[in-house]
C-alpha cells in the first residue's frame, strides 16, 4: 500500500498517527502501512537498531511455537489475540500445515488488521479461520466471539504475543491473562511473549515513539512477564529470550529484548 488512503482503508481512519501493528509489519520488511508508520519506524529504529531483529525473532518464535502445539502437543485450536496486520508464517498456515483440521481465530479491534486479514487469509478446506473484532481490554466478548468457531470443552493455544504492553497497568494486564485463560479447559496452552527494556537506547526509542502520539507500549521488567504465566505449567525450555525457545542454532543475540514460553494448563 502507498502513501494514501486505499480502497481496503476504512472510512474515518486516522492515517495521521502511527499504529503499532502497521510499525511492526514494517520492521518485518512488510508493506502495509502509511508515511507515518514507516517514519515513526524508522525513527525508533536509529535508536535502537536492534528493534527490527525483536520484531523478526517474535516472528519466528511465533512459528516454532505454534508448530510445537500442532505437532507434538495436539492442539487444534488457536486463538490469537492482536494478531497484527498479515505477513509470512501466520498462525493458520503453520498450524494448518502440520494438521489441516486446525480451527484458529485472530482477534484484534484496528479496522484496517482486520480489512486486510479478511481479504488476505484463508482457511484450509479442513480446517476454519475466523476474526473476532474485539479489544483485549474485554476478554469475556473474546470469548463470546470465538466460541463461534472454536469448541472451548477442547483444549485451545492462546498466542499472546507482543500486545500486552499496551495495557498500561499491570495487574489489568494479568488479569486479562487469567480471565482468558479461565475460559480454557486443561491442556490447553498459553505462548506469550512481550518485549523487555535491554538498554538505555531502547528506553529512549521507546520514549520517542510515544511522544508521535501512537498509543504507547509498555517496556516490562522480567519478573512481571515471567508473572504472566502463573497457574500455568512451563513448557521446556521454559521462560527464556525468545531466540532460545527451542530454536535450535538460530542466529540471532541471545540477549535479545523479547522474553517469552510456553505454558501448560494443567487444571
Amino acid at each position: 500500500m502507498g502513501g494514501g488512503t486505499d480502497e481496503r482503508t476504512p472510512k474515518g481512519f486516522d492515517t495521521s498517527v502511527p499504529n503499532s501493528a502497521r510499525v511492526w509489519n514494517y520492521w518485518l520488511g512488510g508493506k502495509d502501512g502509511y508515511p507515518v508508520d514507516r517514519e515513526a519506524g524508522e525513527q525508533y529504529r536509529q535508536v535502537y537498531p536492534a528493534i527490527v531483529d525483536v520484531a523478526r525473532a517474535g516472528r519466528r518464535f511465533l512459528a516454532r511455537s505454534v508448530r510445537y502445539l500442532a505437532g507434538a502437543a495436539g492442539v487444534r485450536q488457536f486463538l490469537d489475540v492482536g494478531t497484527g496486520l498479515p505477513t509470512l508464517q501466520n498462525t493458520h498456515e503453520i498450524a494448518q500445515s502440520v494438521a489441516p483440521e486446525c480451527r484458529v481465530v485472530y482477534v484484534d479491534n484496528d479496522p484496517l488488521v482486520l480489512t486486510h486479514a479478511r481479504a488476505l487469509l484463508a482457511s484450509s478446506p479442513e480446517g476454519a479461520t475466523d476474526y473476532v473484532d474485539a479489544d483485549m481490554h474485554q476478554p469475556g466478548e473474546i470469548l463470546r466471539g470465538a466460541a463461534a468457531v472454536l469448541d472451548f470443552s477442547r483444549p485451545v493455544g492462546l498466542m499472546l504475543i507482543g500486545v500486552l504492553g499496551h495495557v498500561q497497568e499491570y495487574e489489568d494486564a494479568r488479569s486479562i491473562v487469567k480471565q482468558l485463560l479461565d475460559g480454557l479447559v486443561p491442556g490447553s496452552h498459553l505462548v506469550l511473549a512481550d518485549s523487555v527494556s535491554v538498554s538505555a537506547a531502547h528506553r529512549k526509542a521507546n520514549a520517542r515513539y510515544r511522544e508521535t502520539g501512537a498509543v504507547p507500549y509498555l517496556l516490562r521488567s522480567e519478573e512481571e512477564i515471567r508473572g504472566f504465566f502463573d497457574g500455568v505449567e512451563l513448557v521446556d525450555p521454559g521462560f527464556v529470550p525468545v531466540t532460545r525457545w527451542r530454536c535450535g542454532r538460530d542466529p540471532a543475540a541471545a540477549e535479545i529484548g523479547m522474553l517469552g514460553g510456553v505454558g501448560l494448563k494443567t487444571r
